[in-house]
């Protein structure tokens, strides 16, 4: 696969950290300790039993001094010291509760501490920026204000929803963006979930320079900016933020409010909201070689480089084209990885890794038909590896279309790099920049996994279709096994660019600037199968990413061996473990 071409220079801080410490005095200017203010003129006492006789054991009783006429006096035995009995209820008393409060004290200080420790749960950094970037402990922070994943501006009646799928289930709110606040900043951390690039994205071929300064807040709305402006050697400027490694969801239900930019007839805009997998970050190429868009859990052909070994199997080492089906360097991350090697795990309970990668699906992507001149959305997920000639298991029962007059199957399905599921469905076509100035609600909800996994897709607050798990079932003509519906921690994407690669593009006609705004997005989960964080247990990347952390913040290196200058990881199949 040949390497994409290098970029020779970028204007971006690619990388910051933001730390506080805080040196705010204990108390106020002019207060002082209550103890200082004792006199030094006052006595203080010390007290010793001896000084004051009457208080011992041996002073004399007055009884026993006093003379009674008639009577021979009598010597009384001496009292006992109470005190220094042990064998007394008293002492045994005092015994006891001294006994007691040394337990206590042990148990206070020494064996809670320990018991915490062995039973402590992993703090959670609710997809917090944990490496670097929000806090020193990696946790998302405490900060006054409306910064809490809950958006405090989301009206009460959406805290709650029913699952399109199921109405039975019910979702609850695990984060929301309203996006009121005016003016926001979306540079290296100025923002809690979201961070803006600063990149050329090359590898669909864009127009324009993704630039932070081109994404902010105004009117209640998310906007982000497509101008023809020449910068960075270039002629266009968009923006594109993400919430990578800083808040992330595996499973539930996204959804966005959104305005179209620009026009409902003119080519050439590629607004798009989508998701992808923790272990690769866009715009960032070497991390997403082998990564992209792999969802694979099997140790089989499907991991290898062009998914062949030794030129086999003939329907994916040439195609009716003529040439491989795939162009993919083979899964880096997969469940074939030899012990010892590069895997951010974790492992199966028969000792191999759990195949790792970064998936996509995408909200939308919105285009223009060429030949009726209706906007459009494509709502897509992508796969790898891929099924003979890209034909998934497209049967009315793994395939399901609610309206086939406003949505069709796209007719792309894949190519050598990326296998499709997609269809496009017909926008509002008042809901765009230039024209009534409405918001159309878009969304998917899904379920992880093989077994009863799905993706349903949501435009203008509607279900335009689904996907169930058994499209993407085995392979035999390929020799490859199921793949399943993303069990990765997947974060957001939101971006305005351009790019023929994606359709034409008339340049002549877009109305530049052009905006797309965003009024809210919002992320529910089902009450049973809450889990927020881009690194849950099951499927962790921090260390991974930690490790990597040069290829995850640096967009010129593009490739992971000749650019990263790291090794492959062997694969078991092919090397010798």
């Amino acid at each position: 696969m040949p390497a994409p071409p290098k970029l020779n220079q970028r204007d971006s801080d690619l990388w910051s950290e933001y730390s506080s410490f805080d040196s705010t005095p204990r108390y106020p200017s002019g207060t002082r300790s209550s103890l200082a203010t004792i006199s030094a003129g006052k006595i203080l006492f010390s007290f010793d039993a001896r000084d004051f006789p009457f208080l011992t054991a041996d002073y004399p009783d007055s009884e026993d001094e006093e003379e009674k006429p008639g009577l021979k006096k009598k010597k009384r035995p001496k009292k006992p010291i109470v005190g220094c009995n042990p064998l007394s209820p008293r002492g045994c008393g005092n015994v006891l509760s001294l006994f007691l409060t040394i337990g206590g004290l042990v148990s206070l200080f020494v064996l809670y501490p320990v018991i915490s420790f062995l039973n402590r749960t992993a703090a959670s950094t609710l997809g917090g920026y944990n490496i670097g970037g929000i806090n020193a402990s990696g946790q998302i922070p405490e900060i006054r204000g409306n910064y809490g994943l809950i958006d405090l501006d989301t009206p009460k009646d959406a805290y709650t929803m029913r699952s399109w799928r199921d109405p039975s289930v019910r979702m609850n709110l695990v984060f929301s963006d309203e996006f009121n606040e005016e003016g926001r900043s979306f540079y290296p951390g100025d923002d809690p979930y979201w961070e803006a690039v600063d990149l050329h994205y090359w590898a669909t071929g864009n127009l324009e320079w993704y630039d932070p300064k081109a994404v902010t807040t105004q009117g209640g709305a998310l906007v982000v900016t497509l101008s023809q402006k020449a910068t960075h050697g270039l002629n266009y400027e968009g923006g594109m933020i993400t919430s990578w490694n800083k808040f992330c969801f595996t499973g539930g239900y996204i959804e966005a409010s959104v305005m179209m930019p620009g026009v409902n007839n003119i080519l050439g805009l590629w607004p798009a909201v989508w998701t992808m997998g923790n272990l690769g970050r866009a715009g960032y190429g070497a991390t997403l070689e082998g990564v992209w868009p792999y969802t694979y859990d099997s140790c089989d052909v499907g991991t290898a480089p062009n998914q062949t070994i030794n030129g086999l199997p003939l329907a994916a080492a040439q195609t009716d084209g003529g040439g491989p089906l795939s162009y993919l360097p083979g899964q880096k991350l997969s469940r074939c990885t030899c012990n010892g090697e590069d895997h951010p795990g974790p492992k199966h309970p028969d000792g191999t890794f759990v195949g790792r990668a970064a998936p996509e699906i995408d909200i939308f992507e919105a285009q223009i038909d060429a030949r009726t001149l209706v906007g459009e959305v494509s709502q897509s997920a992508q796969w790898a590896p891929f099924n003979a000639d890209y034909h998934w298991n497209d049967t009315p029962d793994n395939l399901i279309i609610s309206n086939t007059i406003t949505s069709k199957q796209n007719t792309y399905i894949g190519g050598l790099t990326q296998q499709a599921t997609s269809v496009v469905t017909q926008t509002d076509q008042n809901c765009y920049e230039r024209g009534t100035g409405c918001f159309s609600v878009y969304g998917f909800e899904y379920k992880p996994g093989f077994d009863n996994a799905y993706i349903s897709w949501i435009s203008n607050d509607a279900v335009a279709w689904t996907m169930l798990s058994g499209g993407l079932g085995p392979d035999a003509d390929v020799q490859i096994s199921a793949r399943p519906v993303s069990q990765e921690p997947m974060y957001i994407i939101v971006n305005l660019g351009m790019s023929r690669s994606f359709g034409t593009v008339d340049l002549a006609h877009i109305p530049f600037p052009v905006h797309m705004r965003l009024d809210y997005i919002r992320v529910y989960q089902p009450s049973n199968a809450i889990n927020v964080g881009c690194n849950p247990k099951n499927f962790p990347t921090t260390k991974y990413i930690r490790d990597h952390i040069q290829a995850y913040t640096n967009p010129n290196l593009t490739t992971w061996v000749d650019d990263y200058r790291k090794p492959w990881p062997k694969n078991s199949l092919i090397d010798q473990c």
